[in-house]
């Protein structure tokens, strides 16, 4: 009886096994997250039940080498499904065995694997058993690694209030045309700057090269002025304040949908070189760092596998930060002067919210970027941009343009000097950020209006918004600001306080 079933758990291995191994034709990814960083929690679900939405989502946003990626998800998911199916059976194949050698009364040297019994054979099947099954959970880790790195490369879907194409929508305008300063080449900042002993673009080429800049005497207050003045309205709209680092992990920028290149190839950010650690117990080296490009990054990573009261939210945080972008491209009238440099100064805007509250925290964030900007007497424009011009992580983006006299042959003069994104779990999934509410069964049965109720596993959404990006300001209030007839530079009433009640910046003696 034991040699006919021994025979038969055998022929069962080898079919089982063999299946197992033609199942599995990936290899593993290439991409490998450092053991320190959040374990994503992706919906590949989604993915798996809408394959053509995402494709659709990557063609529409110019992600075309990422557009195979959603059926290659599905293809893979079942491909590990039928892995899984055909691992049930090595492992009940294996606890028969298991079963068999505990219970089978058998002589002394029945578990000798040299020799030819009975219970050799079943102890050298158990341990073929158990290297097996070691072998086919090794290729499940490796199939769930793939599809995970796919799903990470993939960009969030697209709000229906997104123009699909590269034409952005303008919605509306602040401050009427007359405060504009009268379009002329000569109305440039560099020029501006340069005369009123407010910028050396010349001694930082000397320092740190092209794309850096000095700033002198009341273009630093300005700049001071302008950070002061944007954190007093964003405070005044219930921001808390926080200062971040300026260097970050890469895996917590890649999480927020930062990559070091962007799809084009060009480098977008400063990467750090880490010395190699050489302990036994951390062979991988140090985690990549990078200088951030924006406080979004370090402000998302803040709760990183943290899970959030519902009751705390949405939960708002703003704060000044150097921030750092490589920008590789051509030189030309689009990064002359300070419109587009390596390193400057940013208020930012971050907030957790539940999803559905995502589309009120994006309103009061853009009226808090109309109020600062407004208050500055700027000529600006509110655009719904198109999906080409989306991030990775967000769903919706609404930029602010103002207009700068001297850029009327580039996009009639206008310029972008802040935006706010909607990103609904994208990166609080890459994150592990959740939200948990116990007391929301609660609520639910003792108010009338209860607070939305959520599941305790459920992923926050996070909104971000340009509240100050000083340079391209600064640049617009001079251009803007300049009386050409008096030589001299306007400040606007709001920035007079941080600016020792100075009202008009003179033209300096040389």
């Amino acid at each position: 009886m034991l040699s006919r079933n021994g025979s038969s758990c055998h022929r069962s291995l080898v079919r089982v096994t063999c299946i197992a191994r033609r199942s599995f034709q990936s290899t593993v990814p290439a991409w490998k997250r450092p053991s320190i960083a959040p374990k994503p929690a992706l919906n590949t679900r989604h993915i798996r039940e809408n394959p053509d939405l995402y494709k659709q989502t990557c063609i529409d946003r110019n992600y075309r080498d990422q557009q195979d990626n959603p059926q290659e998800i599905l293809r893979l998911s079942n491909e590990l499904k039928h892995l899984q199916h055909n691992a049930r059976d090595l492992r009940q194949l294996r606890n028969i065995v298991r079963t068999k050698l505990a219970s089978a009364a058998l002589p002394d040297n029945v578990f000798d694997t040299d020799t030819d019994s009975q219970g050799g054979r079943l102890l050298n099947e158990a341990k073929q058993l158990k290297e097996e099954c070691s072998k086919v959970e090794l290729q499940e880790d490796a199939l769930r690694e793939t599809i995970e790195a796919l799903a990470i490369d993939l960009p969030n879907l697209t709000s229906e209030e997104t123009p699909i194409g590269r034409e952005p929508r303008v919605l509306g305008y602040i401050n009427d045309s007359s405060n504009a300063g009268r379009p002329s080449p000569a109305r440039n900042h560099t020029y501006i700057g340069k005369q009123f002993d407010m910028l050396d673009f010349e001694a930082a080429g000397t320092t740190s090269g092209w794309g850096w800049y000095f700033l002198k005497n009341e273009g630093a207050l300005l700049e001071q002025a302008l950070v002061q003045y944007a954190l007093s309205v964003t405070m005044k709209h219930g921001f808390s304040m926080v200062t971040p680092p300026s260097m970050v992990y890469s895996h917590v920028a890649g999480a927020c949908g930062f990559q070091p290149r962007d799809q084009g190839g060009e480098q977008q950010s400063y990467v750090i070189a880490q010395e190699q650690r050489r302990t036994s117990l951390e062979q991988e080296g140090k985690p990549e760092m990078a200088m951030a490009g924006t406080a979004e990054i370090l402000f998302a990573g803040m709760k990183a596998n943290a899970t959030l009261d519902a009751k705390s939210l949405p939960l708002k945080v703003a704060g000044a930060s150097r921030c750092y972008r490589a920008e590789a491209g051509a030189r030309g009238l689009d990064t002359k002067g300070l419109y587009r440099v390596h390193e400057f100064t940013k208020v930012e805007m971050f907030a957790w919210t539940l999803k559905d509250e995502e589309q009120a925290v994006f309103d009061a964030m853009l009226a808090v970027q109309k109020e600062i900007l407004g208050g500055l007497g700027l000529h600006c424009r509110i655009l719904e941009m198109p999906s080409t011009d989306l991030g990775a992580s967000a769903v919706r983006k609404i930029d602010i343009e103002t207009f700068f006299p001297s850029r009327q042959v580039k996009n009639e003069g206008w310029g972008e000097v802040t935006s706010a994104s909607i990103c609904t779990d994208y990166q609080t999934r890459r994150l592990n950020t959740r939200v948990k509410s116990s007391t929301a069964k609660a609520e639910k049965e003792t108010s009338p209006t209860p607070k939305a109720h959520v599941q305790s596993s459920d992923f926050p959404s996070t909104i971000n918004g340009t509240a100050m990006a000083v340079p391209r300001v600064l640049a617009a209030l001079l251009e803007n600001g300049w009386n050409e007839e008096d030589d001299y530079v306007q400040v606007p009433e709001v920035l007079q306080y941080w600016m020792h009640g100075k009202m008009r910046i003179p033209k300096r003696d040389t």
